[in-house]
């Protein structure tokens, strides 16, 4: 009886054994693969966001040489028609996470910064010099600078980068939406994303 009994026990400690192994390997295979699907979409979202506007504008550049003192100065003068295409891009290639099984958890540790290219087309017109004070590289070049900061204070006041911040938000949404549906824990910035409205709040 005695052996019969212990048969049993061994029996039940085997078949014990095997299923929690199999439990434990089941659960492994399952966080690998919800590991692999994560760092899919993360390559999947890696891709350049790309915003695009356009701004026109018109300035007058005038600049006053001295001859001779305050006696007498030379002036040149001309019309600038300016023609801007300005993007803001992402680049999420290079955004920096972190997968740890043990805790189900996906760290977003770094989001690259927007990178705003302003690709301004300038014509020229009336332009007006004399011998004394002709028009040369370095005016063109002022021109170009004065044209640059002014149209980079029109994307400021533009709704431009809002729109742009709200591509990435819905770019980054992804992430989110995939591990909430895997049971797994989104942080950025030691924040946990609880919810999709929790991105409108980033600091980006």
């Amino acid at each position: 009886m005695r052996k019969i009994l212990f048969g049993v026990i061994i029996t039940l400690v085997v078949l014990f054994t095997f299923k929690y192994c199999d439990e434990k390997k089941e659960d492994k295979i399952v966080l690998q693969e919800s590991s692999a699907l994560i760092q899919k979409q993360i390559k999947n979202v890696g891709k350049l966001i790309v915003t695009e506007g356009h701004f026109s504008e018109v300035f007058n550049y005038k600049n006053s040489k001295e001859i001779f003192g305050e006696y007498f100065t030379s002036d040149k003068k001309a019309l600038v028609v300016v023609n801007a295409e300005v993007t803001i891009a992402y680049d999420l290639s290079k955004i920096e996470f972190k997968i740890d099984e043990a805790t189900k958890t996906l760290q977003i540790i770094s989001i690259p910064k927007e990178e705003i290219k302003i690709n301004p087309d300038l014509e020229y017109y009336d332009m007006q010099s004399d011998f004394l004070n002709p028009f040369e590289a370095q005016d063109y070049n002022a021109i170009k600078n004065t044209v640059k900061a002014s149209l980079a204070k029109k994307i400021e006041a533009s709704d431009l980068k809002a729109n742009a911040k709200n591509r990435l938000i819905s770019e980054l949404s992804k992430f989110y939406i995939l591990t909430n549906s895997l049971g797994w824990t989104l942080t950025y910035n030691d924040t946990t994303m609880t919810s999709l409205e929790t991105f409108q709040n980033l600091k980006l």
